[in-house]
């Protein structure tokens, strides 16, 4: 029974990661996925919804009948590694009402420089796409569930589909630009971010492109 209910257990925490790394999914989507039964897939996205951590929404078609599509919930997120407490919030609201927004930037910006100087030496003498694969390890090691893809104009794409610190990046949108400024100083390359959790995207995505400097140096490679 116990060996079960872990079986249980972990086929409901795939579903969740599915839908948070995929977005709204069919019952038929998500059993190709898991490769179980969509009978199956649909007796634990019941549980899921009755205890409100996954929500459905009717599409309808141009033709055929209408199709169901299930999403994450916000109770859901609780569910998904956070290394926030209320207490850090409260803290920067103290700083930002008792020294001005410049005391609580300062305070991210020395955040920054402290990854900065921890992660430097693993980007060294390393071509652009392994510092890139390399940035999603140590973001995945943070819980941000990262992925990253090469494009096929040589570009690079990084996707983050949870964001540990989202409430205090809400609130202080000084945490993404630090964010966005710390690839690409760790990647020396242009980093353009098209889509921010914080702001209500789905995942927070990067655009990485090659420097002109280290176009230049693969092409004489």
């Amino acid at each position: 029974m116990a060996k079960k209910s872990q079986e249980s257990g972990s086929t409901r925490r795939m579903i969740m990661t599915l839908l948070k790394m995929r977005g709204p999914l069919t019952i038929s989507a998500l059993a190709e996925e898991l490769g179980i039964t969509e009978m199956g897939v649909r007796r634990h996205v019941l549980q899921l919804e009755q205890e409100s951590l996954v929500r459905t929404k009717v599409v309808r078609q141009a033709m055929g009948r209408p199709m169901h599509v299930y999403s994450l919930t916000e109770r859901a997120e609780d569910h998904f590694p956070k290394s926030y407490h209320n207490l850090a919030l409260e803290l920067l609201r103290e700083l930002d009402h008792g020294s001005g927004t410049d005391a609580v930037n300062m305070l991210f910006e020395g955040r920054k420089r402290r990854m900065l100087a921890q992660y430097s030496p693993m980007m060294k003498s390393r071509e652009l796409e392994e510092r890139v694969a390399e940035l999603s390890t140590i973001q995945n090691a943070g819980g941000y569930m990262a992925e990253w893809s090469k494009e096929e104009d040589g570009s690079y794409t990084l996707r983050e589909y949870n964001c540990p610190i989202r409430q205090v990046a809400t609130q202080y949108r000084k945490a993404c630009q630090c964010e966005q400024h710390l690839f690409e100083e760790l990647l020396e390359a242009k980093v353009t971010r098209s889509e921010c959790m914080a702001e209500g995207g789905q995942c927070c995505r990067y655009a990485i492109t090659p420097n002109p400097k280290q176009k230049t140096s693969e092409i004489k490679g």
